[in-house]
This record gives C-alpha cells, structure tokens and sequence, in this order.
C-alpha cells in the first residue's frame, strides 16, 4: 500500500504561481511512477502531469504545456507540481496519483492505470 498527502492547493489570481506537494508514504521502497490530475466540477478527471520513476521522463496534458512542470524528489518520497501563469480553467481539484513502475523512465498517463490516490486539494484561480 502507498499513502499519498497532497498539499499546496488554495485560491489565486489569474497570472499568479502555486506549488502542490505529494508525499508518498507506505510501500515506496519498490519505485513508483507518479501524476497528477484534476477535476473540475461537471467534468472527468484528466491527466496533468506524470513523471517516471527515475524523473528523468515527463508527460504534460496539452492544456499546461510550457505552464507547469512536474518533478520529484525520491530521497524524500515527494513529487511537485510547478504551476505558472495560472488560468480561471485551471480552478479544479488536483489529485496526485501513484502506481507500480514497470520501467523507471516511462511516465504513465492513464488515469485508470493509477492504483493509489491522494485526497485532493482545491485550486482556484479567480480571473
């Protein structure tokens, strides 16, 4: 089992930066591959970001490409999201996600390819 805790999320203005935090806890000595996702209201949850087991491999949803970035610290179980220039579309709630990793350098992507889940933390960003 994989405990994920996410932090970091709260309310902004368009235009303004906000970190989210994912610390991982339980079985994480076996490498992980992580991502982040989001679902706003009314909508299905969609990838954000994913990252690789090793981190040396990404994969951005088209929506945040070249806004947020992804990346992770695994001497301290964590992975980051890096969120730039946000949007009123960004206003959702932001799930980290944690899985097995067949190959330490492929993100992986699907939402239903996730087997562990954090509680999610709101974003909202008022325009």
């Amino acid at each position: 089992q994989v405990q994920l805790v996410e932090s970091g999320g709260g309310l902004v203005q368009a235009g303004d930066s906000l970190r989210l935090s994912c610390a991982a806890s339980g079985r994480t000595s076996r490498g992980v591959a992580m991502g982040w996702f989001r679902q706003a209201a009314g909508k299905e949850r969609e990838l954000v970001a994913s990252i690789s087991w090793s981190g040396g491999s990404t994969n951005y949803g088209d929506s945040v490409k070249g806004r947020f970035t992804i990346s992770r610290d695994n001497a301290k179980n964590t992975a980051y999201l890096e969120m730039n220039s946000l949007k009123a579309e960004d206003t959702a709630v932001y799930y980290c996600a944690a899985t097995a990793a067949l190959y330490i350098g492929v993100p992986i992507i699907r939402v239903d390819a996730y087997k562990y889940w954090g509680q999610g933390t709101q974003v909202t960003v008022s325009s």
